[in-house]
């Protein structure tokens, strides 16, 4: 009789064994944050970009000769004519398109009607090693977050909402919950999360160091409001004016006519590829939107997509259009959206993120 093997003789270290190779395979599958990328300059890609920017700049004078036209000045611009004669035909949207194409393809992620949001090139980040998304705001739709894990590998997803915390897992599929991570905290423009303070609130600058982040792939707010101090106090943290102001001839609006804005192009670089946010203009002037709009694009933003909300200007027929979001690629420092990259062999391990269930409660 043939002598039986070991692991015959012993089925406790096949088990094992077999247990050991399913470890090993999913740590290198699905481990996250393990292996850095190194960016590198496309020449097709680059070329894309500089016509899209080139088709940008040349529409910032026709915004101003638009201004003119109804104005003449910003301050004298309604967001929303009144329905009397002479009857100007626009909104406040005519004044800022999304004329910046995007490079790669643009899905719809999520569900349809409310809850769905616009991507330009998931296919850059489906595979990167060291993806970080944050969503602020939910509500309680998580389909495209939902979506956003099962269409990347890596992809690591920080979830925040004033009211809700670890109880809205439920809402992502079990099989996506570990790279899933929910917080209880608002985003705003000032740190006010000691112990009496609820809801506590967090800017991103001080919400990224928490857990040791320097760059979003993926950016999305819908704050209901907050978000025009919110996002200054977010160009302000990672951006400075510019060295020296425009140079030229003005308008009578007040923008440079060589670079079409009434302030510097900032220096710095804003900490995330892509951003998707909700704009609530409900009693906002013109002149405060358009000098907000135009901090965004001196800092390097891009509008490629604008969707109106349609279901609230349904429910809200007396008053304005008052809800569009946008969607904004940064053109500026290293990002998949931009650049190309290459996956870098192990590294040093990253910094563990803190838990953001405990954000709320952690006093500074």
């Amino acid at each position: 009789m043939m002598p039986k093997f070991t692991l015959q003789r012993h089925p406790r270290y096949a088990i094992g064994l077999l247990a050991l190779v399913f470890c090993g395979y999913w740590f290198l599958t699905r481990s996250p944050l393990r292996r850095s990328v190194t960016y590198q300059l496309s020449h097709d890609l680059q070329l894309r970009l500089d016509r899209e920017e080139r088709k940008y700049r040349a529409m910032l004078p026709q915004r101003q000769e638009l201004i003119q036209r109804f104005g003449p000045t910003p301050a004298q611009l309604a967001m929303f004519p009144p329905n009397q004669d002479p009857w100007p035909p626009y909104t406040v949207w005519d004044f800022f398109p999304p004329v910046y194409s995007c490079p790669h393809e643009v899905d719809r992620l999520g569900a349809l009607a409310d809850g769905g949001k616009w991507m330009c090139g998931i296919s850059r980040i489906q595979d990167k090693p060291d993806c970080v998304i944050y969503s602020f705001g939910i509500d309680s739709s998580y389909s495209f977050e939902a979506t956003l894990l099962q269409s990347t590998r890596f992809c690591q997803v920080w979830i925040y909402d004033s009211t809700k915390g670890d109880g809205a897992q439920e809402y992502i599929p079990r099989a996506l919950r570990d790279r899933a991570h929910f917080g209880k905290l608002a985003l705003g423009s000032s740190d006010r999360h000691g112990d009496g303070d609820h809801p506590k609130m967090w800017t991103l600058k001080s919400i990224m160091a928490e857990n040791g982040h320097s760059h979003i792939e993926f950016l999305r707010l819908d704050i209901e409001g907050w978000e025009w101090e919110t996002f200054r106090r977010i160009i302000e943290d990672f951006t400075t004016e510019g060295a020296a102001p425009p140079t030229g001839a003005k308008f009578v609006t007040g923008a440079d006519e060589a670079s079409g804005w009434s302030m510097a192009e900032r220096d710095g670089i804003l900490p995330f590829g892509q951003l998707q946010i909700e704009l609530h203009v409900w009693k906002q002037r013109f002149e405060d939107f358009l000098q907000w709009w135009e901090l965004l694009e001196t800092s390097g933003l891009r509008p490629f997509h604008c969707e109106i909300n349609v279901v609230y200007a349904n429910y809200n027929r007396h008053s304005g259009v008052e809800l569009a979001e946008y969607s904004f690629l940064n053109v500026r420092g290293n990002n998949a959206y931009i650049k190309d990259y290459v996956v870098g062999g192990p590294g040093e391990e990253h910094q563990q993120p803190a838990d953001p269930a405990a954000l709320d409660g952690r006093a500074r």
